[in-house]
């Protein structure tokens, strides 16, 4: 199987499962980083939790393989191997890499969440603080893996207009709302819609560029 092939299936597979495991967070009703709810309601949910909370994550590992085979896919196909226009789907290689080891971190947080709550109540804040602001930063590396891939993507005309213009309008997006992650540290996050729909058009670009990895 050539890379641009399993980069293809590897980000339709990204979003496949993001979704379920989103899907199953919510039916548990865990509550997610950002989440406008109370520290006693976020204990609660994490003690309660706690076996769903297992069974949802087993996907998670998947996911993150998956970018990376997408990434790398990606720049095989959009880098010259030069300091050109095309290098900057180096940037977006780093700024995958990134968020998937951001997201380790956020993601094992949760289960520090849901130990300590099973332990004690009211010992978790600085835990779910700390699961919020650095679920807000991470957003900066998806803009930055959308910038520097639908820069190259363009130069290479690999991308079509509308698939280069949703990178930037979804990367501007997300870093408008990684911007606000220090105001964030409590759950309450005004700008959480814009987060939202900036990983929305996230999901449609890798989409887009799945479909076109596909066709190659």
């Amino acid at each position: 199987m050539e890379l641009s092939t399993a980069a293809g299936i590897g980000g339709l597979g990204f979003v496949s499962a993001a979704f379920v495991v989103n899907y199953f967070y919510l039916r548990a009703r865990l509550p997610l980083p950002g989440s406008a709810v109370n520290l006693d309601q976020v204990e609660s949910s994490f003690a309660a939790g706690a076996v769903a909370l297992k069974r949802s994550s087993v996907i998670a590992p998947a996911t993150w393989l998956f970018t990376t085979v997408f990434a790398a896919g990606l720049l095989s196909v959009l880098w010259r191997g030069d300091d050109g226009q095309t290098a900057w789907a180096l940037m977006g290689f780093a700024g995958v890499l990134m968020q998937n080891a951001t997201f380790v971190v956020v993601e094992a947080l949760r289960f520090g969440m849901a130990a300590g709550a099973a332990a004690a109540r009211g010992v978790n804040a600085g835990l779910w603080g700390l699961t919020n602001v650095l679920f807000g930063f991470n957003q900066v590396f998806l803009a930055t893996a959308l910038l520097g891939f639908s820069i190259a993507g363009a130069e290479t005309e690999f991308m079509s207009a509308w698939l280069t213009w949703l990178g930037y309008a979804s990367a501007a997006l997300l870093f408008v709302s990684s911007s606000a992650a220090p105001f964030n540290v409590d759950g309450t996050n005004r700008l959480g819609p814009v987060g939202l729909i900036g990983w929305l058009g996230w999901a449609m670009w890798i989409v887009g560029c799945s479909i076109a990895l596909l066709r190659l």
